[in-house]
């Protein structure tokens, strides 16, 4: 059993508890309907090397409740379809899901101002919905159909919007690269920063800690995510790592520890990361989440972990039920918008799925297009003997 999950027996009743406070004094109602709410984090904060951290009494209206809520299950929606379009061998290559840690990208996007930017690994179908890719695009993209967001050329680990550099298919590549993002949010002023999120398996490569100590000279203005989903491929974070305390890894950085699986702890820990990075320069922030699914499709899950394990997660600390039990209880969802969220959600995708499995692929003459974003020369570059014309057609999100 993790070494996390030693209180999980206890959570269903602090939760309980604390959704009672909070519900009989801190909330604010019209016409008997909440609109508003005061809600404490389900798990303290831990810090390193911070006298302060984030607020652990935070404000919830209806309308975040909602959102919150809808984004969540529709990137639980976008990857069970994703899952399944693997399994009918629709979806080829590596397909690497997010199931169990939409809490983190969520909560994190909440924080998230407009000029702000997010880098990550693979595992980012939900953080490319999040940036504005609709579940089309997603799906479009993994079948390698027309309708993707790069039409059907980058697949799982290549898909961007604007602010969003994507995800990586080098592991731990995307650390350094973030900080660069951050570095040109300092260069220009713009008073931007970059989360640059990495797993606990990429939490032991070289160029993780060369961007700690490049960020920390330079006082950048990136926020190291550490999402440790507890199992690095097949293997389990103690096993692989002689510190496990992961926000304790930047050294001379600041971390914080947040319970990835909570969306309001993960907002108001990113809401105080992103003043402090602008002020002060680089911190550390490890989300502990979990993951429902192998590390890819093409990893059952099961032989380096228990059924029984990933059962309990699912029954006592999913992230999508537990906030919804939280939004009923303080009276700002009601089932029956519950109901139409999850209809309207799997309408959606649903269609989507549909489309994405009926989609055409873009012709070859298609494939060299648009391989620069600013085009300086007419011919393509490294094609001797091909003489191939450069064609710009920005058709994709990322244009």
């Amino acid at each position: 059993m993790l070494r996390t999950l030693s209180r999980v027996s206890e959570l269903p009743i602090i939760v309980k508890q604390l959704q009672k406070n909070a519900a009989q004094s801190g909330v604010a109602k019209t016409n008997n309907y909440a609109t508003e709410a005061t809600v404490q984090v389900n798990r303290p904060f831990k810090l390193h090397r911070l006298e302060e951290g984030p607020e652990t009494t935070v404000k919830l209206t209806k309308d975040e409740a909602l959102k919150y809520y809808t984004q969540m299950q529709t990137i639980r929606r976008i990857e069970t379809a994703a899952g399944n379009l693997y399994k009918e061998k629709i979806i080829r290559g590596f397909c690497h899901l997010y199931s169990g840690q939409e809490a983190c990208a969520v909560g994190m996007k909440a924080a998230m101002r407009d000029v702000d930017n997010i880098i990550s690994a693979y595992r980012v179908h939900g953080w490319t919905y999040l940036m504005g890719v609709p579940p089309l695009g997603v799906l479009g993209e993994l079948t390698g159909v027309q309708s993707g967001c790069a039409r059907g050329k980058g697949g799982s680990m290549h898909m961007y919007s604007p602010n969003f550099f994507g995800g990586n298919g080098i592991v731990g590549a995307q650390v350094p690269l973030g900080t660069g993002v951050a570095l040109a949010c300092k260069y220009k002023g713009n008073g931007g920063m970059c989360l640059a999120l990495y797993g606990d398996g990429a939490a032991n490569q070289g160029q993780v800690f060369e961007a700690y100590n490049m960020a920390y000279l330079w006082k950048l203005p990136v926020i190291f995510v550490c999402e440790n989903n507890n199992y690095g491929m097949g293997t389990s974070s103690e096993r692989a790592s002689c510190n496990t305390d992961y926000y304790t890894r930047g050294d001379a950085l600041p971390g914080i520890w947040v319970d990835g699986m909570d969306v309001l702890a993960v907002r108001s820990a990113t809401e105080f990361a992103i003043k402090y990075v602008n002020e002060q320069g680089p911190l550390v922030m490890e989300t502990n989440t979990y993951r429902y699914s192998g590390h890819s499709m093409s990893d059952p899950g099961t032989s380096y972990r228990t059924r029984e394990e990933i059962q309990e997660v699912r029954q006592k600390r999913d992230p999508i039920t537990s906030f919804k039990e939280l939004c009923i209880e303080l009276g700002l969802i009601t089932t029956d918008e519950v109901k139409a969220i999850d209809l309207k959600v799997r309408k959606e995708v649903d269609e989507a799925t549909a489309l994405a499995k009926g989609g055409t692929e873009l012709a070859l003459s298609h494939l060299w297009t648009d391989v620069y974003s600013n085009c300086l020369e007419p011919k393509l570059r490294g094609t001797n003997g091909y003489n191939i014309d450069h064609i710009q057609e920005r058709k994709g999100v990322n244009h």
